[in-house]
């Protein structure tokens, strides 16, 4: 075959037939071209294969970034309160503030400044006769520092640095209440997200029904007020659809405010998230002491209060003062003279030791009843946590129930009252009765769990969890 086809390429045209040789020249072509055109064919279709690879690996490389910052990003609600923790700017205040404190307390070491003066001494009135050249006076110099005590200085420091950790400790609950927040908020979303789903198989059902009673009107089956009923019902769902949506974006704005970011960026949780319920092992008082940082803090506001009874009860030690004075004579037959002198605070006088004593017997009272508060918080706090526990618990059992038996049982009831309306056995408004029926009762599943979820939130925020 191969012999035959390279001397078909040596026949000449003109040796034949002119009608023989010109189908023969043509066959002759075809045959020995197709192998050429087929050639450059599959090289240039592998050239534009190769050329189009590459340029869709340069767009996916380039396009790449913005494409993931065009995903929405899905927030755990984990990580939106790592985010609070870290970037809640009146969480960062706190902090601040406690480093002020110690920047004052490194103050309150500090000695007053040294007091210098100049001036005259024993100088006579300007027109009065000078019996003797010593009586002109001197020009006088003088330099006065105050020396403070020690032990005050050092107790008010400590006072001071005190101050600090009360700072701290007023930050974990101002962040324990935000935490709060940002899971009732992202509960919220999560439910209404719920709702969402519900309203719109009920708009599905709607739809349906709708469809059915406009096909069945012109064959006077179906009732035209049945028609406008139907779409009724549809634009009451889409309005609470609009509620659930306004909701949701509450939620979005708040939570966004409180991981200090602008209300408007856009992200999504988690749907899949199912708040779970853990109670405590233990809620005895002491237990409850350790776990409260409410607790921490008045502890610190105790002990912060107890340094500073002390260091007002230093205030019975004296303060010390020295002072020099140098004179020099206006005559010059006079000497030169100085004078040195140190002085002493009384601290422990009658009329002076009543202001800091009464000072600490009023603080004193005042930490007794903070002491008794603090005993009260925690019994408070216990019997609370006892009760919400008791509620929860009670809350999981009647959601349970409706989710089991009675939200199944409607829907049995929807699903047969439907076939026999397709069937023309029953009328649109028995069926509209049972659709309301069980979207009232999965609305209320829905409001209860919520419930379930706020509350659970507030027992982990008197547990500080």
């Amino acid at each position: 075959m191969e012999n035959w086809r390279c001397m078909m390429y040596n026949i000449s045209p003109l040796s034949i037939s002119s009608q023989e040789g010109d189908s023969l020249y043509v066959r002759h072509s075809c045959i020995a071209g197709n192998h050429e055109v087929l050639n450059k064919v599959n090289r240039k279709t592998t050239d534009r294969k190769a050329v189009k690879h590459f340029i869709t690996l340069l767009l996916a490389l380039f396009f790449l970034p913005f494409l993931a910052n065009a995903q929405t990003q899905v927030l755990h609600l984990d990580t939106i309160l790592k985010r609070i923790d870290q970037n809640n700017l009146l969480l960062k205040s706190y902090g601040l503030k406690a480093e002020s404190y110690q920047y004052t307390a490194k103050a309150a070491t500090a000695w007053m400044a040294p007091m210098v003066g100049v001036g005259t001494f024993m100088t006579p009135y300007p027109g009065q006769m000078v019996m003797d050249e010593r009586d002109k006076g001197s020009l006088m110099f003088q330099i006065e520092q105050d020396i403070p005590n020690y032990g005050k200085l050092n107790a008010q420091k400590k006072y001071i640095e005190s101050k600090a950790k009360v700072e701290r400790a007023s930050r974990e609950v101002t962040l324990n209440d935000f935490k709060t927040q940002a899971k009732k908020l992202y509960y919220s979303w999560l439910v209404a997200q719920q709702k969402l789903l519900v309203l719109q198989k009920s708009t599905q059902i709607m739809q349906t029904m709708k469809k059915i009673e406009e096909i069945r009107y012109p064959f006077n089956q179906s009732k035209l007020g049945s028609v406008y009923q139907t779409t009724a019902k549809l634009e009451e769902t889409e309005n609470m659809k609009r509620m659930q949506e306004g909701e949701i974006g509450k939620a979005k704005a708040w939570l966004n405010s409180l991981m200090n970011r602008a209300g408007n960026i856009d992200f999504v949780i988690d749907t899949t998230t199912v708040p779970q319920f853990t109670p405590a092992s233990n809620l005895d008082t002491a237990s409850l002491a350790t776990a409260r940082k409410d607790i921490e803090q008045m502890n610190y506001n105790i002990q912060s209060m107890q340094l500073n009874i002390d260091a007002m009860k230093k205030q019975r030690n004296p303060d010390f003062r020295i002072r020099f004075d140098h004179m020099s004579p206006l005559s010059s037959g006079m000497p030169r003279a100085f004078s040195v002198m140190g002085m002493v605070s009384i601290p422990i006088a009658p009329w002076a030791s009543k202001m800091y004593k009464s000072e600490v017997k009023g603080m004193q009272y005042e930490i007794d009843a903070m002491q008794m508060q603090k005993a009260a918080m925690l019994q408070e706090s216990q019997g609370m946590l006892y009760g919400m526990q008791y509620q929860i618990q009670t809350m999981q059992a009647q959601i349970n129930n409706m989710e089991k038996k009675i939200i199944p049982t409607l829907q049995k009831t929807l699903d047969v009252n439907v076939l026999n309306y397709r069937e023309n056995k029953m009328q649109l408004p028995e069926v509209i009765a049972s659709w309301e029926a069980l979207t009232m009762m999965q609305n209320n599943v829905l409001d209860e769990k919520l419930k379930l979820y706020l509350m659970i939130a507030d027992y982990e925020k008197e547990l500080y969890r």
